[in-house]
């Protein structure tokens, strides 16, 4: 210290004022640039001097006075803030975990300095008691299914406190609810017995669609089974009445011309006598009458018909219901369509071809009985003479 009086006596007076010079402006450099604040756009600086508030310092330049002032910075963009992971007891007593996420944004930077010490560990602490108190108010199940409803409690119990703060809180976002292992695994076993449960709810059900199917489809296959029998059956008695009809015109037929084959043996053994009188019944007159027309095609007029051909007169084709079989078949047809209402499109088109089967097997039928008919029987007797 003697060492510098003694240096700055010998430097003299001009020596003296250089030096408090540059301190001076050493001092006023610094003044500057302690009075000259830049705050950035996003953020607001609370100003004090000598402890005492002063304003909000706005984005820009700011002069503010040196060595006795101090600012603190709010940025007033959404921030985020992270909840530590909380362990909570449900009202049905099951132990869960839970973390969240909160988005918070300072809407007045002057309360956020005067009325809370740390504004975003507030929120951070008030976010964790908040979200135990929401979990310990609901049931297991509603935790882990009721998220959304979790997010809106927890914003609501957020909001008048950070309020008065100057901190508004944008949204809560509950990220993971986890139940205990113990938990967990009852859970999974509830899981996979409800698995079961549903499985075997629709193995049962399948099992009685399936037996329902199979006996309405026993039932469309008997009714058709007993719709064709009956058909068979009438088809057959329609085939035996016509098979009766022939052969009783073939013995008639058959029996005509053997009379008079035999009568033309005894004119003939007659004739060779030496009688000339002859005496003939009226009925074989009558035949040989009408069997010589057929054999010579003579014009002499007979008393009485001509042999009568093998075709079947009205009488006996309305016996016989030649002239009604589509009729009986389309009856039949009505029969089914009305003892098989409940059936499927499928089954009526199954029961409508085998009815038309059926319908060509009547005619195959009427066509084999009129190709076993005896060939004499359906032959032209003038035809058969003139052979």
């Amino acid at each position: 210290m003697l060492g510098l009086t003694s240096a700055i006596l010998q430097l003299g007076g001009a020596g003296f004022v250089t030096i408090l010079g540059v301190l001076l402006l050493l001092v006023v450099v610094v003044a500057i640039l302690k009075a000259v604040v830049i705050v950035d756009a996003y953020e607001k600086k609370a100003l004090t001097v000598l402890g005492e508030y002063r304003k909000l310092l706005e984005p820009g330049l700011n002069l503010v006075p040196p060595f006795v002032s101090r600012t603190y910075t709010f940025d007033m963009r959404t921030q985020t803030l992270d909840v530590p992971r909380q362990e909570a007891i449900t009202r049905d007593n099951s132990p869960v975990t839970a973390d969240a996420v909160v988005y918070i944004k300072v809407m007045d930077a002057k309360k956020a300095f005067l009325e809370v010490d740390d504004y975003k560990k507030a929120v951070s602490n008030l976010a964790q008691t908040t979200l135990r108190a929401v979990l310990g108010d609901m049931e297991l199940d509603d935790t882990l299914n009721k998220r959304q409803e979790i997010n809106a409690k927890i914003r609501k119990e957020l909001d008048e406190p950070t309020d008065e703060w100057g901190i508004r809180v944008e949204s809560v976002e509950v990220r993971e609810v986890n139940p205990s292992k113990d938990v967990q695994q009852a859970m999974e076993q509830q899981t996979s017995a409800e698995r079961r449960r549903r499985a075997m709810i629709l193995e049962a059900q399948g099992e009685r669609r399936s037996a329902v199917e199979k006996a309405e489809g026993e039932k469309q296959s008997n009714i058709i089974r007993a719709q064709g029998e009956k058909q068979s059956q009438i088809l057959e008695a329609q085939g035996d009445a016509i098979s009766t009809v022939l052969r009783a015109k073939s013995a008639e037929s058959m029996g005509e011309r053997a009379v008079i084959d035999k009568g033309m043996e005894t004119l003939e053994a007659i004739g060779q006598g030496e009688s000339t009188t002859f005496v003939l019944p009226q009925e074989l007159s009558s035949m040989l009458g009408r069997y010589g027309k057929h054999l010579t095609g003579s014009d002499v007029k007979v008393d009485g018909e001509m042999l009568d051909s093998l075709d079947f007169d009205d009488e006996t084709r309305e016996m016989l219901g030649l002239d009604d079989i589509e009729d009986i078949l389309g009856q039949i047809d009505e029969e089914a369509e009305m003892d098989v209402e409940a059936m499927e499109e499928e089954a009526q088109a199954i029961k409508e071809g085998e009815t038309a089967a059926n319908i060509r097997s009547a005619e195959e039928v009427i066509e084999e009985a009129d190709e076993e008919m005896p060939p004499e029987a359906l032959e032209d007797p003038a035809t058969e003479t003139e052979n």
